[in-house]
């Protein structure tokens, strides 16, 4: 609608930015006019950084949008509100775009009064009409335009309703056709004579003011908000969601229900990853022959071949038919939850516990996130505002174990269990998740008091609405921005690891390969921790991806003459029980995956919490498995 462009862009291009509290749909509307994909889900707080897009209106006009990072403030008091706060006084925009909640104006109001201090061109931008609609809310926007002095704009940015109205709102601001006169609240006498002895722009001076004066410009501000909402309110309706909330938000029953959602979620990404990642591997494996038929017909060496094939493609191959289906389950799934408006929920209910260990209760879903894949849930560290508690939280993530740990973990507890008890099985994989768990609060504790301390931030968190879920945009930005932008870190790390492991094992010292030469080098060192060489050295070797750890390891033993399945192999080592828990205890603690490790260090921009995340789990593998080695 508004790219449709009716006549040739004009040279001039205004610069706007879109400003609002955390999830009124402020990225919906940037994304309904930019085009652009930026995530947007029912989650307060989802942008952190801010988004730039452009378009072109109908008449020509080119305009240049920065979607700022959600914020309820403009007194500075997290890195959200500080990046908004600044833009809004340094950038000097044509215009800004107030994005409000028509469901919860007053709140929203706040933030558009503090805005106008600053900037004479402000549109207001009422979103979620259509929600308010269906809880019988009812506004007078000119009522509104007429008490806060600046054009106002009704939007269902969901359904593109009255995005037209919007862009021709801003046409008339930009061009100066529309008058601009925000009326700006009346402070106590104190905040005035500080403000007209300042030397600093208004909005600058408040913020300035706010140490001192703080309590009295936010009752000003909040008396403001009062007047023009309920000038603007024709009916107010009645919430929707209590009498459910008062059930679900009761620490026992919530926590349970939560709890059982997110089983059912990890077992329906689990159970339905198992058919897509056979036929993937089919599919790959139909690909080798016609490659190395490639790779023959253009004269490369044996040597080449091998390396390319055998090393670079088959380790990509596994990589991806082990990943991409329970990702592909696993973050629609997450999202429909997120777009629900449960996962807030989850944050809020496991605040009081992961506040006693340091961390933030919006932790609990990067733990979660963490089970699908360990990247994925510390770019989910995005959400949590103070920098200290996120620091917490993007170490301690591969703590959790991620989807391609279970495999080796569901095979050695099926081991220890005696291979026919599936339902012992079971509860050994939930009493090591528990273990997970509990390490990962524990280590929490002990960084937030040493090694990333700082004080406690507030929380802070506005419990969404219950949304129906718009499935095909869920399916489109779960697989494009999280899918698939994992899946490329995981391959651009495994091929060029999986031409290191082929030369490992091809190449030979004495009539020996070096993979046999390191595991049997490793005997030692790995003999204190309950563990063999093949396993340590698989470990390694799994740097790629976690997948790999199991097919590495079988691999290893076969060349030592071992072959056959898990229990065949311990069996013919003559390996009992004990070696069965050391090595689940190395599965389940040991350094991230590649594509992690890269993540982290992408997400912090930091060495120290880079080499701090791969040597936590690593130490804390080794150093259980030398307790478990011991007590056995």
């Amino acid at each position: 609608m508004t790219r449709s462009v009716h006549t040739a862009p004009r040279a001039e291009t205004f610069r706007i930015c879109l400003a609002g509290n955390p999830n009124v749909g402020k990225s919906t509307v940037f994304n309904a006019l930019t085009g652009l994909h930026q995530h947007t889900g029912n989650w307060p707080g989802k942008t952190v950084e801010s988004a730039e897009g452009s378009f072109v209106s109908r008449n020509g006009w080119r305009f240049a949008v920065t979607d700022l990072p959600g914020t309820y403030s403009l007194l500075a008091d997290s890195p959200e509100e500080a990046v908004a706060r600044d833009y809004l006084c340094t950038a000097e925009p044509d215009a800004v775009v107030v994005v409000a909640d028509a469901t919860a104006l007053e709140r929203s109001l706040h933030l558009c009064l503090q805005i106008c201090e600053g900037c004479e061109r402000v549109v207001l931008c009422v979103n979620l009409l259509d929600e308010a609609q269906k809880r019988g809310i009812r506004l007078s926007l000119p009522a509104l335009s007429q008490k806060l002095g600046i054009p106002v704009v009704g939007t269902s940015a969901r359904s593109r309703k009255g995005l037209r109205e919007l862009v021709e709102t801003l046409e008339a601001v930009c061009c100066r056709r529309s008058p601009a006169a925000p009326k700006l609240p009346s402070y106590p006498d104190a905040v005035e004579r500080e403000l007209a002895a300042s030397s600093l722009p208004r909005l600058q001076a408040l913020c300035s003011l706010s140490a001192e004066l703080g309590t009295e410009i936010a009752a000003t501000v909040t008396a403001a908000a009062h007047d023009a909402a309920a000038a603007a309110t024709v009916a107010a309706g009645k919430p929707r969601g209590l009498r459910f909330d008062r059930i679900l938000m009761r620490r026992g029953v919530g926590l349970a229900a939560m709890a059982a959602l997110l089983a059912a979620v990890l077992w329906l990404t689990i159970a339905g990853a198992n058919a897509p990642s056979v036929w993937l591997a089919r599919a790959f494996a139909a690909l080798d022959p016609p490659l190395r038929t490639l790779l023959e017909s253009i004269g490369l060496p044996p040597f080449w071949q091998g390396l390319i094939a055998d090393g670079v493609f088959a380790t990509a191959a596994q990589v991806v038919a082990v990943m991409l289906p329970p990702m592909a389950i696993f973050f629609p799934l997450f999202t429909l939850l997120e777009d629900a408006g449960l996962l807030p929920r989850i944050a809020f209910l496991a605040d009081r516990t992961l506040a006693r260990a340091g961390g933030h209760g919006k932790q609990a879903l990067t733990m979660c996130m963490g089970l699908g894949c360990s990247a994925c849930g510390v770019i989910g560290c995005r959400i949590i505002e103070a920098p200290k508690e996120r620091a917490i939280a993007v170490v301690t993530n591969s703590l959790m174990p991620c989807n391609g740990k279970f495999p080796a973990l569901i095979a050695l507890c099926a081991l220890l269990s005696g291979g026919q008890n599936s339902l012992l099985a079971a509860l050994l994989l939930l009493a090591l998740l528990m273990l997970a768990v509990g390490i990962t609060l524990l280590v929490s504790k002990v960084l937030s008091s040493t090694l990333l301390r700082g004080a406690p931030s507030r929380f802070m968190l506005e419990l969404p609405p219950y949304r129906r879920p718009q499935i095909g945009r869920v399916l489109v930005r779960s697989i494009c921005s999280r899918t698939l932008l994992v899946l490329g870190r995981a391959v651009s790390v495994a091929a060029p690891a999986g031409a290191v492991l082929w030369l490992l094992e091809n190449v030979t010292v004495g009539g020996e390969s070096l993979v046999l030469l390191a595991a049997r080098s490793f005997d030692g060192v790995a003999a204190v921790f309950g563990l063999s060489g093949s396993m340590l050295l698989a470990c390694l070797l799994a740097f790629p991806a976690n997948e790999l750890f199991l097919a590495n390891f079988l691999a290893i033993e076969a060349l030592m003459g071992n072959s056959g399945d898990l229990a065949a192999v311990f069996a013919a080592n003559g390996w009992g029980s004990a070696a069965v828990v050391c090595a689940l205890l190395l599965v389940l603690f040991h350094a991230p995956c590649g594509t992690t490790v890269w993540t982290i260090a992408k997400e912090t921009r930091s060495a120290r919490l880079t080499a701090l995340a791969v040597a936590l789990p690593t130490a804390l593998g080794l150093a259980l498995g030398l307790a478990a080695n011991l007590i056995f």
